[in-house]
C-alpha cells in the first residue's frame, strides 16, 4: 500500500524539515507538537524555509502556496490517527519515544507505519512499545532536511519486507537516495562518522594541530564539504555527544568514547553553531 497522509511527531529543527520535504513532495502533513506556543514555533520555521527557498529560486511563489497548504499543526496525537505513515521526530529519549509509539500503536488503524528519525536508538525497541511491530521502521534524515539527498531505513529485527519496500517507494517519492541498514547502533553513517569525529576532537584537544588545520586538512586532503570540527559545531556537540555515549554503551568500544573535551563543552552549553559558539565562535 502506498502512502498518502503523513503525520509527524515533533517540529524542531529536524520536524520542521521533515514536514516542509513531504509536503513539497505533495503529501497531506499533520505535525504534532507539546503546545501551541512550540507548535506555532515550529511552523514558523517551516514557512521560513519555503520563503528563503523562493527567494533563492528553488520554489516558486505558487509553489510555495500549494505546498503550505498541506501543511496543519495539532497539539493532540489523536489528530494523527488518520495518517498512512507517522515518523516520530521527538528528543532521543528511548523512553519518549517508546511511550509515544505505544500510543500512536493505539490510535492508529492496522496498516499505518510508524517510523522513528532517531539517529542512534534501537528501533527494535521502539517497535516492541507497539502490537505491530512488522511495521515499525527507522527513517532517519540529515540536516537540513530539504537539501540533504539521503534518507538512510533502519529495519528493525521485525520489520517486514512490506513495510521496507514502502518505505523505499516513499524515499524516492521525496527525491532521497535511500540506502537500508540493520538495526545496529549509529546504522551506517554515524558508525562511521562518529570515531571520525571524535578522532579529530582528540587531535585538537592533544595539540597535534589547530582546529583550522584539521579542518583545511580534511577539506583538502580528503575532499570533504567541510571539516569534521566545523561538522561538529554544525551537527551539535550536545548529539555528538549522546550519539557517541549511546554507541559506547552498546559496543563498549574505546572509538566511541567521548573525549573528555566534548563532555567539558557540552557542559559549559557551547554546542555549536545552535549556541553560538562550539569550536568556533558564531556569535
Amino acid at each position: 500500500m502506498g502512502i498518502q497522509t503523513i503525520g509527524v511527531v515533533g517540529c524542531g529543527l529536524m520536524g520542521a524539515g521533515i514536514v516542509e520535504t513531504c509536503a513539497r513532495a505533495g503529501y497531506r502533513v499533520t505535525v504534532r507538537e507539546l503546545d501551541d506556543a512550540i507548535l506555532a514555533a515550529g511552523l514558523a520555521r517551516v514557512h521560513n524555509s519555503l520563503d528563503r527557498a523562493v527567494q533563492r529560486g528553488k520554489l516558486d511563489a505558487d509553489t510555495r502556496s500549494a505546498t503550505a497548504g498541506r501543511i496543519s499543526g495539532t497539539t493532540r496525537l489523536e489528530d494523527l490517527s488518520g495518517a498512512d505513515l507517522v515518523i516520530e521526530a521527538a528528543a532521543e529519549n528511548m523512553a519518549l519515544k517508546q511511550e509515544i509509539f505505544s500510543q500512536l500503536d493505539r490510535l492508529c488503524p492496522p496498516h499505518t507505519i510508524l517510523a522513528s528519525n532517531t539517529s542512534s536508538l534501537s528501533v527494535t525497541a521502539m517497535g516492541a512499545a507497539t502490537r505491530r511491530p512488522a511495521q515499525v521502521i527507522g527513517l532517519h534524515f540529515f540536516n537540513p532536511v530539504p537539501v540533504m539527498p539521503l534518507l538512510e531505513i533502519v529495519r528493525a529485527l521485525l520489520t517486514s519486507d512490506e513495510t521496507l519496500a514502502v518505505s523505499q517507494a516513499f524515499g524516492a517519492a521525496l527525491g532521497k537516495t535511500t540506502i537500508v541498514a540493520k538495526d545496529t547502533p549509529g546504522f551506517i553513517v554515524n558508525l562511521l562518522l562518529v570515531p571520525f569525529l571524535l578522532d579529530s576532537i582528540r587531535a585538537f584537544e592533544s595539540g597535534k594541530a589547530t582546529r583550522e588545520d584539521i579542518d583545511t586538512g580534511v577539506r583538502l586532503g580528503l575532499g570533504h564539504p567541510m571539516g569534521p570540527l566545523t561538522l561538529a559545531d554544525f551537527v551539535g556537540l550536545d548529539t555528538t555527544l549522546f550519539v557517541s555515549d549511546a554507541m559506547y554503551e552498546e559496543f563498549k568500544d574505546p572509538r566511541y568514547a567521548a573525549p573528555p573535551l566534548l563532555r567539558r563543552m557540552v557542559t559549559a552549553g557551547r554546542l555549536g553553531r545552535k549556541s553560538g559558539g562550539g569550536f568556533y565562535d558564531y556569535s
